[in-house]
């Protein structure tokens, strides 16, 4: 299994944090190549299925996702349901930041206690396993003259840009502006 880890820390509470996530239907808005999400059935907790409609270069593809289990409000389990052998979790980790200490980027929500103590905050990671060797050529009609071998090559490299931007794009929403998002990014991959 390859794996995928992007971590960073977040400015809002956890149980905020962790409701935002579960709204799945939103992620359309932070993915380069994530056209459309329909929710299939569910109301965002486990056994909550999803189609994810992806489009890169001349390939479309709609995944199906399903919610796994959810542990409110630290962790958010899910799986890919067909075509590859994929799966992860988003993982909340509360925490606070001293003012003094915090990243000067970040903007303070309007009713915060400028004098506090502490920050709420988290640790906010996506944390992805997949096995790229399960994917099914099948899954996609390719171009005449692509392979499904050169299609891969290039695709699950941007696995991790899109895994990046993902993170990014939600802290801006969460925190309610944009700042400079110091990712801890790890991989365990020799193809990403």
């Amino acid at each position: 299994m390859d794996e995928l880890v992007v971590r960073t820390t977040v400015y809002a509470a956890p149980a905020d944090v962790y409701e935002f996530l579960l709204d799945f239907p939103r992620y359309d808005r932070y993915s380069e190549y994530l056209d459309r999400v329909e929710r299939l059935r569910g109301d965002g907790g486990p056994g909550t299925e999803y189609a994810l409609r992806f489009a890169w270069w001349k390939l479309g593809y709609t995944a199906r996702s399903e919610v796994t289990d959810v542990e409110a409000p630290t962790r958010i389990d899910w799986r890919v349901t067909k075509d590859i052998d994929a799966h992860g979790c988003w993982r909340i980790e509360p925490t606070t930041v001293d003012p003094e200490t915090a990243d000067a980027t970040i903007k303070l929500p309007d009713d915060a206690d400028p004098d506090a103590a502490a920050i709420d905050a988290c640790e906010v990671s996506l944390e992805i396993r997949f096995d790229p060797d399960s994917a099914s050529a099948d899954a996609v009609d390719l171009p005449p003259l692509a392979s499904f071998d050169w299609v891969l090559k290039k695709a699950i490299p941007l696995i991790k840009e899109e895994a990046e931007r993902v993170v990014e794009r939600a802290v801006a929403d969460l925190e309610g502006s944009g700042r400079p998002v110091s990712l801890d990014v790890r991989v365990d991959s020799d193809r990403i």
